[in-house]
């Protein structure tokens, strides 16, 4: 082999590598600080997700906003160290929320939540102010037991949030797309 095609074949391995290692290091920098991927594990927010679904987390959003009512998010789990839950804001800063006769009530008046099934009764009886910077979240599975959150261990500070959930990728059904 010449000396030119030996060159431009050295040539051609360096643009790969550099062409490679740039993918990696934007894939590593999106993953880091832009977007996360969850893997689901129990049934606390079922019917909406369903165990081992697979999300898309925005991790951005609430660095420059705050979370809103209904979004689905990731926290640092209040309870036990090194876990995460996926829950439903309820109620943000300033809301009232109230649970009675298995019914939640969000400023005085009865939360229309088609995310739950019908004949869910919500646990535990209670009335409170969301704070500063905190929110109130359940999971959407209401059945005794079934999910850890507000009800149990109170309001979470939007510092513990770590990401928005968004977009269900897998499995590859009629579930697959934009969360609600």
């Amino acid at each position: 082999m010449s000396q030119d095609k030996k060159e431009k074949v050295r040539n051609e391995a360096f643009e790969w590598i550099k062409s490679i290692l740039f993918a990696v290091v934007i894939a590593i920098i999106i993953k880091t600080f832009i977007f996360n991927t969850t893997y689901v594990l129990g049934n606390s927010m079922y019917p909406t997700l369903h165990e081992k679904d697979r999300l898309f987390t925005n991790k951005v959003l609430y660095l420059i906003g705050e979370p809103d009512r209904g979004d689905i998010v990731v926290l640092h789990a209040p309870d036990e160290r090194n876990k995460d839950y996926i829950k439903r804001v309820i109620g943000v800063e300033g809301d009232i929320v109230e649970i009675k006769d298995g019914f939640v009530y969000l400023n005085g008046e009865k939360l229309k939540e088609e995310y739950i099934d019908e004949d869910v009764y919500t646990n535990e009886e209670l009335e409170i102010e969301i704070g500063k910077e905190e929110v109130f979240v359940l999971g959407d599975n209401r059945h005794k037991n079934a999910s850890k959150d507000s009800r149990y261990f109170g309001t979470v500070n939007i510092d513990e949030i770590t990401g928005k959930a968004f977009f269900r990728y897998y499995p590859f059904n009629d579930r697959f797309g934009r969360l609600k």
